[in-house]
């Protein structure tokens, strides 16, 4: 079958714990936008055919400014009050010719697009796929008063990151019933997992982190210098 994946990046966050009045998808990392660097990747991946930006309202103009020099890039659109909705809005600009989503954060600058063909091709053949890695920290349970309750087997236990790819008519659904039932997450996993439906998880890079903290800006300009 023909195949049509669009990329949808959402870069609609607050930025709070940043600490920032900037976006982070606006702040410089060795002299370019944060941003610019996640749609690159995307934009040298083969497997990519367009590739959508969801913005806060009041980065539309800065972020399609840097959007529209990437030839893949078709539309730059308003993000919502959740991420659910952010997402959806980014859906609602896809080509008709859509086969798959590439759900992705835009605060993710350090993605490369040997990760996202790797995760492509598992969605491909699975319906839904995201990049992960193991945990290699103990993770504790704890209660309402920060006392332990249970310590998880870690051997088990992954990291999810974006790429998250699924096929559209399943994540479609997935979408609907987290509309309908007011389900709020904080991946795209989540809403499939909530239909019964299973995603394959692939093994990604420890370097692929989300821009969340100032520490991180340190961190991945480092990564950024190396590569370059």
């Amino acid at each position: 079958m023909d195949r049509f994946t669009s990329a949808i990046i959402v870069a609609a966050g607050d930025s709070t714990r940043m600490g920032y009045k900037l976006s982070k998808q606006l702040i410089p990392l060795n002299g370019h936008a944060a941003i610019e660097y996640t749609i690159k990747a995307f934009q040298s991946c083969a497997l990519i055919d367009e590739i959508i930006v969801v913005a806060r309202s009041k980065d539309i103009d800065d972020i399609a400014h840097i959007a529209f020099q990437f030839k893949k890039v078709s539309s730059v659109t308003a993000g919502g009050s959740t991420r659910v909705e952010s997402v959806r809005k980014g859906i609602k600009a896809a080509d008709k010719r859509v086969t798959h989503y590439a759900i992705h954060d835009g605060a993710r600058v350090l993605i490369t697009p040997a990760q996202i063909e790797k995760v492509l091709n598992a969605a491909y053949s699975s319906g839904a796929a995201a990049l992960g890695t193991p945990v290699t920290d103990t993770v504790k349970v704890v209660d309402e008063n920060g006392v332990i309750i249970s310590t998880p087997d870690r051997s088990s236990m992954w990291a999810v990151q974006t790429p998250q790819v699924f096929e559209k008519e399943l994540y479609r659904r997935a979408m609907k019933n987290a509309l309908e039932s007011g389900l709020n997450v904080t991946d795209d996993c989540s809403m499939v997992e909530a239909i019964g439906e299973k995603v394959r998880i692939v093994r990604g890079e420890y370097s692929n982190i989300k821009l969340t903290t100032p520490s991180d800006i340190t961190v991945a300009e480092a990564f950024l210098a190396k590569r370059k």
